[in-house]
């Protein structure tokens, strides 16, 4: 077996993605990210039409990464981590369903541990009784956003995005 076929995708809506992609690909065993737009009905939606709201796509992050080196379970914790999964249909002063949070499964083992973690974090009382809003959904079509949202914080500089900074 060659690289290429251990490889796994994970993907995940958070809020503004341009933060989210950062904080994946400082992950060792993340070997690709891609910024985009999934869970709507829309096909090959720009932008705008997705800030529009009327497409029903969240901004989301599709990750390839080697299992061997990191696990999906370890990509839930930094996805937890690095948002607020009680705010629905926003992250801090974004507004909107583009900015749920949602975690996008491919694999029956991908929608097992994600509905197990999340039923963890609501009994684990870390957000005082508030519900945990992400949804978890199968895997859709995933549409690449444009270029310029690509890897958007190597290319412009950290700037504006309401993601927790993570440090480990």
């Amino acid at each position: 077996m060659d690289n290429e076929d251990r490889m796994e995708k994970a993907t995940f809506a958070a809020g503004c993605f341009w933060g989210v992609e950062a904080e994946f690909r400082k992950v060792g065993g993340v070997t690709g990210t891609v910024t985009g737009y999934t869970g709507g009905t829309k096909p090959e939606p720009t932008y705008r039409q997705v800030c529009s709201g009327k497409t029903g796509h969240a901004e989301a992050v599709e990750i390839t990464f080697d299992p061997t080196i990191v696990t999906f379970e370890k990509l839930l914790d930094i996805f937890w981590r690095i948002h607020d999964p009680t705010e629905e249909n926003r992250q801090g002063p974004d507004i909107g369903t583009n900015y749920r949070s949602a975690i996008f499964y491919h694999t029956p083992a991908q929608k097992a541990i994600a509905e197990a973690a999340k039923e963890r974090l609501s009994a684990s009382k870390k957000y005082h009784g508030k519900k945990i809003a992400t949804e978890i959904s199968p895997g859709t079509e995933f549409w690449r956003a444009e270029e310029y949202h690509q890897q958007y914080f190597e290319k412009c500089g950290q700037g504006y995005c309401a993601i927790r900074q993570i440090r480990e």
